[in-house]
C-alpha cells in the first residue's frame, strides 16, 4: 500500500462511514436513552469495561465493511441488556452483587496507612497523600480516612482541626 492509499481510497468507504456512522451514532444513543441513566453513571469496573466494548462495537461498525449496520446495532443492544440486566441482578442479588462489583476498600484509618489494603488494591503510599492534598490535607496526619471507592476514587475525610 502505498502513502496515497493511507489517506484517500476511494469515496464508497467515506459515504459508508458517514451514512453508517451516522445511523450507528443514532442507535447508540437512543439505546443509551432506553436504557437510562444508570449506564451513563459513574463507572466502576465493570461499566467501565461495558464503555469500552460500545467504543469498540461501534468503531467496528463504522470501519468494517464486514460489519453490517443492524449487526452492529444490535452488538451495541446486546451490551447495554447486558450491562442492564447485571445492574438489576446486582441490586436484587448481594451475591451477585459482590460477584461483579468491588467493595470500597479502607487504606488510611486516623491517620495511619493500611499497608495491607495499600499493597492488595496497588495504591502507592504516594498516591494516597496526593488524594489527602487534594481536600486539603498536608499529609496522612491530617487524614481521618481515605477509602478507595468501588469506582477507583478516593473519598478523603480530614480529622477535626486540620
Amino acid at each position: 500500500m502505498n502513502w496515497q492509499d493511507m489517506l484517500f481510497q476511494d469515496w464508497h468507504g467515506v459515504v459508508r462511514t458517514i451514512f453508517v456512522g451516522g445511523l450507528a451514532y443514532g442507535a447508540l444513543v437512543a439505546i443509551l436513552r432506553i436504557s437510562g441513566k444508570r449506564t451513563l453513571a459513574k463507572l466502576n469496573a465493570f461499566d467501565l469495561v461495558v464503555t469500552v466494548a460500545l467504543g469498540s462495537t461501534l468503531s467496528a461498525i463504522l470501519l468494517q465493511e464486514s460489519v453490517a449496520l443492524l449487526e452492529g446495532v444490535v452488538a451495541l443492544g446486546l451490551l447495554v441488556a447486558m450491562q442492564f440486566l447485571v445492574a438489576f441482578m446486582s441490586v436484587r442479588s448481594k451475591g451477585f452483587a459482590k460477584a461483579v462489583r468491588s467493595e470500597p476498600t479502607l487504606l488510611v484509618r486516623k491517620g495511619e496507612f493500611c499497608d495491607d489494603a495499600l499493597r492488595s488494591e496497588r495504591i502507592t503510599r504516594e498516591e494516597a497523600v496526593s488524594a489527602i492534598r487534594s481536600k486539603g490535607g498536608r499529609g496522612v496526619e491530617d487524614a481521618d480516612f481515605v477509602i478507595l471507592e468501588s469506582d477507583g476514587t478516593m473519598s478523603v475525610g480530614l480529622l477535626p482541626g486540620r
